[in-house]
């Protein structure tokens, strides 16, 4: 299926108040280009050498996303080259990405990332040890935690991806309660290509999505 009717396709199942980001990973420019065009405003990568390559390539408008780990070596390239941080896995990384922020001046929107699973081999803020991390990224000034997110298993039935996504928005619920100043729980991210249907369901309003877009990646 080409790309744009694939974007329009999902664009007609997925209400108006759920941003869909392009999980664009190993995507080339022509692909990213062509789903711009069919509708999609915001532009989703895992590796911060792809997204510097790509953001000079690309030259339709979009807003970019760091949406997989972000090492702290690299959080200077990030912050230049995309405009939100999805992937906020740690205090450490939040520091580290406010005093750049600082040193250029901005405050960048950023997603706290939830380890909903609890899976060691995943990472993230574990959901009964998050708020106290929340308190802290608050006292940054140059970060905007606007929600939270979490991937939840890639493959398997997309049922078996709802617990996770119920905890996160139990999560997204809790600190919102909060009413901390500098945190706005505005964006519920959740779901991927076999899943966000669900997610949807559960409360997400920002969903990432590749395969379904794209097509299968390249070997």
């Amino acid at each position: 299926m080409k790309i744009s009717q694939a974007v329009q396709d999902v664009l007609e199942v997925v209400p108006d108040h759920v941003t869909v980001v392009a999980a664009a990973k190993h995507r080339t420019p022509d692909e990213i280009e062509t789903a711009i065009g069919a509708g999609i405003h915001h532009i989703g990568q895992n590796y911060v050498q792809e997204a510097e390559e790509l953001r000079r390539a690309v030259k339709a408008d979009a807003v970019w996303h760091l949406i997989g780990h972000l090492q702290q070596n690299k959080a200077r390239r990030a912050l230049a080259c995309c405009d939100w941080i999805d992937s906020v896995d740690s205090l450490r990384l939040a520091r580290r990405l406010d005093a750049i922020a600082a040193e250029m001046d901005r405050i960048f929107p950023v997603l706290v990332e939830i380890n909903s699973g609890r899976e060691a081999n995943k990472t993230g803020f574990l959901p009964e040890k998050v708020d106290d991390a929340v308190r802290q990224i608050a006292d940054l000034p140059h970060l905007k935690v606007e929600g939270v997110m979490t991937m939840g298993p890639r493959f398997g039935r997309p049922e078996d991806s709802r617990p996770y996504f119920v905890e996160t928005r139990r999560v997204f619920e809790r600190l919102g309660a909060l009413q901390l100043s500098n945190v706005h729980m505005n964006i519920l991210s959740m779901g991927m290509s076999n899943s966000y249907l669900v997610a949807i369901e559960e409360g997400a309003n920002m969903v990432r999505l590749g395969t379904v877009l794209f097509g299968e990646r390249p070997a």
